[in-house]
């Protein structure tokens, strides 16, 4: 285990939430002095553990003093590094939860990031080591917290999904099998509109890693390739891509199939034999698949486990037919890319639910599928103003809504049969909705009561 885990003596811990409670616990549980700070207040579920656990904690401001005396801060990913508070911690180390957590455990680690695809790729994974046998906890990103799960028990393997902002700040933390889905434009509002900032945030997955672990990545993803070709991490590197030629050392597609072409037991299954479909899930399961074949699961439990997995909530979520149009719930697709794989998926027309939070977007990329593919758009936000700049020339009817149910009513009155309602919007959801998950729900409850 890490040797700073006995090195700190006074740990700050700043947002009392998911990543911030569990750190705390985690912390206390190893008999670390810990205090909890948070700018606003502290939900009840997470306050009631603190207090049942002795922790200290204060909501709604800072201590200075307490902050200044920490030579440990724990930071909630969603604290910028310019943010004040950060000003007071004077000589401190400054980590991540995920940092953290990590120097309390000797569990095999597959760590998993990306611009889209990772929450899938993440669950995916956990359930192909599930249906194996393995002794795994699925966490991060998604559901509980590292340091929370950390908190209650450990793990022989952990499937971690990370994003960049947890990433920003590690020091050790060194995952087995680091896989990394793409990097396109996001969040670039926390990287001062710079991409390059943004990507090398999520390349730092693999920046501690050695001859002995293993790099997953998408060939396909010209940054990725960059990365590779600058760097040349010491790293184990296994692409994956849907042109056989770029990835003949790892996953690709040939034939309708997709080969994992990994010494000395190769394995291949048709693509309509996957349960998630789609080119987007395509990537998804090659990734997952590698992932599986490095840690030996067997071809037959491979082919059942990628055959039989349920796919996420809100992300490409069918909800509905309603008078012949098909409602899907995509409300997970909170930048640009992971809009172009919605709206790349069908073949019908498309009255699309959009806007929110713009996190820097660039719309471009977007135009010759809403040209082929959107006959309406139902803006879903307090300004969308660059969405309609945007789209405005290349469509018909554009309507302004300020809740689920006027965006779906709305959605329903210009849908005909056999059009599709994609909620799929490209923007983060903290103008009307407390998160995604909010405004997924909003949306299928609306649907449900049309």
């Amino acid at each position: 285990m890490n040797q700073r885990r006995n090195k700190y003596h006074n740990i700050v811990v700043l947002g009392g939430s998911e990543s911030g409670t569990g750190a705390a616990l985690l912390a206390a549980k190893h008999g670390l002095k810990v205090f909890v700070s948070d700018q606003g207040g502290i939900k009840p579920k997470y306050k009631e553990l603190l207090i049942s656990k002795g922790i200290a904690f204060e909501e709604n401001g800072h201590s200075s003093s307490v902050i200044a005396d920490a030579d440990l801060v724990i930071k909630s990913p969603g604290i910028p590094r310019e943010a004040a508070v950060l000003g007071q911690t004077k000589n401190a180390v400054v980590i991540s939860e995920i940092e953290f957590a990590s120097w309390f455990t000797d569990a095999f680690i597959i760590a998993i990031t990306g611009s889209n695809g990772k929450t899938t790729t993440t669950l995916l994974t956990g359930h192909l080591l599930r249906k194996a046998g393995f002794n795994v906890c699925v966490a991060g990103n998604t559901g509980n917290s590292f340091a929370a799960e950390l908190a209650s028990r450990d793990y022989t393997h952990f499937v971690l999904e990370v994003s960049s902002f947890q990433l920003d700040d590690i020091l050790d933390f060194r995952p087995d099998i680091a896989v990394i889905t793409n990097i396109t434009p996001d969040h670039l509002d926390r990287y001062a509109h710079s991409f390059e900032a943004y990507a090398a945030s999520k390349m730092r997955l693999v920046m501690n890693q050695k001859v002995t672990d293993t790099f997953i990545y998408c060939a396909d993803d010209e940054t990725l390739n960059n990365f590779i070709r600058q760097k040349q991490p010491e790293t184990r590197l296994i692409p994956f891509s849907l042109d056989k030629t770029k990835a003949l050392s790892g996953g690709y597609i040939d034939q309708n199939s997709i080969h994992l072409n990994l010494y000395p037991n190769p394995f291949t299954m048709t693509i309509e034999e996957l349960a998630l479909q789609g080119r987007h899930n395509t990537y998804n399961s090659l990734a997952a698949g590698l992932s599986g074949k490095i840690i030996g699961i067997r071809n037959e439990t491979l082919k059942q486990s990628l055959a039989d997995y349920q796919n996420i909530e809100h992300r490409l979520e069918y909800v509905a037919n309603v008078h012949g149009v098909s409602y899907y719930n995509d409300s997970k697709a909170t930048n640009v890319n992971s809009t172009w794989y919605a709206l790349e998926s069908f073949n019908r027309p498309i009255v699309w639910i959009a806007g929110g939070v713009d996190k820097g977007n660039d719309y471009s990329k977007l135009v010759p599928l809403v040209r082929q593919k959107v006959k309406a758009i139902v803006c879903l936000g307090k300004d969308n103003q660059k969405i309609i700049e945007a789209f405005g020339p290349y469509v018909k009817e554009i309507i302004q809504t300020y809740s689920a149910e006027q965006a779906v009513v709305a959605a329903s009155f210009l849908a005909t049969n056999k059009d599709v309602v994609l909620l799929s919007p490209a923007c983060a959801s903290f103008d009307l909705f407390e998160n995604f998950e909010d405004r997924g729900n909003q949306f299928k409850q609306a649907v449900k009561s049309l």
